[in-house]
């Protein structure tokens, strides 16, 4: 006599195979979002660089602050 508890389950194949599904849209959004956060914003990162580069060489030119007017 074979064990009822080895039989296949149809619903609880059905109930694996969607659970299987929406763990894998929930991964692979989640590395999708981790990879576009983890790229570089392109013109901040030359903003910087650019930035400390003129430090560095001594390019950089203090601003001159506004004039102001004086009140009669």
């Amino acid at each position: 006599m074979s064990n009822p508890w080895l039989k296949k389950n149809p619903f609880m194949s059905m109930w694996f195979s969607n659970a299987n599904r929406v763990a894998n849209t929930v991964r692979a959004q989640s590395v999708a979002q981790a990879r576009k956060q983890a790229r570089p914003n392109t013109a901040a990162s030359f903003n910087a660089a650019q930035a400390i580069m003129d430090i560095w060489l001594g390019t950089a030119v203090a601003t001159k602050p506004a004039k102001t007017r004086r009140r009669k």
